[in-house]
């Protein structure tokens, strides 16, 4: 999400869900990691990105840790504040690929843009109507100066949070940080980390 803030092969998207915001010329830059974790040594990840680039994360001090677990549509409601990753349609509504359901403490920057993966958008919204739909539900969202129609097919995956800690975070874990700033001397400063085998590589 542009302005804001898994696995690709089938699972779904977070993510979870949030894009890095703009920062200015001489802060450091925000960037959107999807690695696994290789080692875990005190408050520092060693971890390994999908070109097998080696990357060292620490995180920032009280940064949230989420594991992202499946949901039922059901959970759904009018009023549920979503990120949802989708693919455009040619009358101008989204197909949803995955949609994660943020808890109330957790609230991105809602809007719509393009997301980083092939012909998807990521959107962050509230639901205003739910309706049955010939393809599976429709749900209309809004947020600030815009609402969208979504798509809901039987394989969109359906995800939220689930509060976790550190101590959770193991080799091998997949990873999702949204706006991750690099540091001089090249660590990456995760501001939170989602993980899990739902929703992070999206």
């Amino acid at each position: 999400m542009a302005m804001m803030t898994r696995r690709m092969a089938g699972a779904s998207a977070l993510g979870f869900l949030f894009t890095a915001s703009m920062v200015a010329a001489q802060a450091p830059a925000s960037v959107r990691v999807r690695t696994t974790i290789v080692s875990v040594e005190g408050g520092t990840l060693t971890a390994k990105a999908r070109d097998g680039t080696e990357i060292k994360i620490k995180l920032a001090d009280n940064a949230p840790v989420n594991e992202v677990v499946k949901a039922p549509l059901s959970d759904i409601k009018e009023g549920s504040y979503l990120a949802i990753t989708a693919s455009p349609q040619p009358d101008g509504s989204q197909k949803a690929m995955a949609i994660l359901i943020l808890p109330p403490s957790v609230h991105p920057p809602e809007g719509f843009s393009n997301w980083d993966l092939p012909n998807s958008t990521m959107t962050n919204a509230t639901v205003a109507s739910q309706a049955a739909g010939v393809d599976g539900q429709t749900l209309t969202v809004t947020y600030k100066d815009g609402e969208k129609t979504i798509i809901v097919p039987a394989n969109a995956e359906i995800v939220t949070y689930k509060k976790a800690s550190m101590a959770d975070l193991k080799p091998g874990e997949k990873i999702f940080i949204f706006a991750a700033k690099k540091l001089p001397d090249g660590i990456l400063e995760a501001p939170n980390i989602s993980f899990g085998d739902h929703g992070v590589w999206r």
